[in-house]
């Protein structure tokens, strides 16, 4: 382990040099966030801003780190999954002076370690994806809460939690809810989780999809785009669901859907993503034929309850990288894949490099926002802020640009008429 006090603690600076090619390989893959940093290093928004971030180290991570930088921001930075960490990333931005904590395969002590370490400098803003962040600092360094203006939250859960802790009045300063920008949970939760959510599978099982009942627990914007790219590989998808909307949804878009007693019994794979805790229990475990596939791409781990797995197990044993083999008491085999953690970034590289342009874009925009209200004056209330229409509306036409495609625009008679309310037939 490669450690410097104040500065980084990383797996291997060795890796530095292969991880600065990955790095360089995202940026060609990001023209949003290039264009970003381009027009601002130039005027340096963020020059005298102090940015602690808790998000997934890859290499489109570090693309939005170092544009931040370029932005005149300083930075300092842990990851917020302890398995999703990629070493050879750390280390390339260890060596090119950025303050990371951050590696693989963390233990729960480690984890919030390196969330201290990046609240050491006294941030005045912060950037989270799952909130770990900012809970710390809300119950462990309440006095640093003072002087924070405001932060960004990057998923589903983080935002759901957000908004409760707001209305318990419990929230310390304003958070801006990054997930809910339409040019995020519309892209990179759906075709970014989708595709990585497929990608972690099989490189953790290398099995045929087509044929398999393929079971999706949850079907919002990630369960949608994992249900989508496993039936169009062939897949049989099945659907359980809390929310009837969501299911009927489900049930027009081709799939079928049960209850997850029903679908464990004959299940060939199965997936949760519902952000909430013991989707599948011991008596879904026990249902399950042998050889079943089970893995999460939630955020939180808690999906699968494993210790319920632990408990009706007669031996355990890993049998390829990210891919655990529960034998058990009835003999059947159940494989578990990354741990119960988010199988597309703990088994795979997370999400393509060109819907995390979007994102990041996001992230990157909200974080010049309130830097600039901070500069106005301007005190905002600790609530969860939603992203404005024009930014979602910028970043998706700066994107359609570097995509080379072009779109119309309304007439001013156009534009009239859609508000003429005494307009008739």
């Amino acid at each position: 382990m490669d450690y410097k006090q104040g500065k980084y603690k990383v797996r291997d600076l060795k890796l530095a040099a292969e991880g600065r090619k990955r790095i360089e390989w995202a940026e060609s893959r990001m023209p949003v966030m290039m264009a970003l940093r381009e027009k601002y290093s130039k005027t340096k928004p963020l020059k005298g801003y102090k940015i602690a971030g808790c998000l997934h180290v890859t290499k489109e991570t570090a693309v939005l780190v170092e544009t931040l930088q370029a932005a005149g921001a300083k930075v300092s930075w842990s990851g917020c999954n302890p398995l999703s960490t990629q070493d050879d990333i750390a280390a390339a931005l260890a060596k090119g002076g950025t303050e990371i904590y951050a590696w693989h395969g963390q233990n729960v002590k480690e984890f919030y370690w390196s969330i201290d370490r990046t609240l050491d400098m006294k941030p005045n803003l912060t950037l989270d994806d799952g909130a770990d962040l900012i809970f710390t600092v809300h119950n462990k360094y309440k006095k640093l809460a003072q002087n924070i203006i405001g932060g960004t939250e990057e998923t589903t859960t983080g935002v759901h939690r957000l908004r409760a802790m707001a209305a318990d009045g419990k929230l310390l300063y304003p958070v801006v809810a990054v997930n809910d920008a339409e040019t995020k949970w519309d892209f990179d939760n759906v075709y970014g989780t989708g595709q990585s959510s497929i990608d972690g599978i099989l490189r953790a099982t290398s099995v045929l999809l087509a044929g398999k009942n393929f079971v999706v627990a949850g079907y919002g914007h990630c369960g949608r785009g994992v249900a989508m790219r496993a039936a169009g590989m062939g897949a049989n998808v099945i659907v359980t669901e809390v929310k009837p909307t969501a299911a009927l949804k489900a049930t027009l878009e081709g799939h079928t859907v049960m209850t997850m007693d029903e679908a464990a019994k004959v299940g060939d794979i199965f997936i949760t993503a519902t952000g909430v805790k013991d989707v599948v229990i011991k008596k879904h475990f026990e249902k399950m034929k042998d050889g079943a596939i089970v893995c999460n791409t939630g955020h939180y781990d808690c999906e699968l309850n494993l210790d319920d797995l632990d408990k009706i197990k007669k031996s355990k044993r890993t049998v390829r990288a990210n891919n655990e083999e529960y034998t058990l008491k009835n003999g059947n085999r159940v494989y578990v894949l990354a741990q119960g953690r988010l199988v597309n970034l703990a088994a795979a590289e997370g999400h393509p490099s060109e819907v995390m342009d979007m994102s990041f874009a996001n992230q990157f925009m909200s974080q010049l926002k309130l830097a600039a209200l901070d500069k106005e004056g301007v005190l905002l209330d600790p609530e969860v802020i939603d992203i404005p229409v024009e930014q979602d509306e910028e970043i998706a036409a700066i994107k359609l640009r570097t995509m080379g495609y072009k779109i119309d625009k309304l007439t001013k008679e156009q534009i009239a008429y859609m508000d003429d309310y005494s307009a008739g037939t």
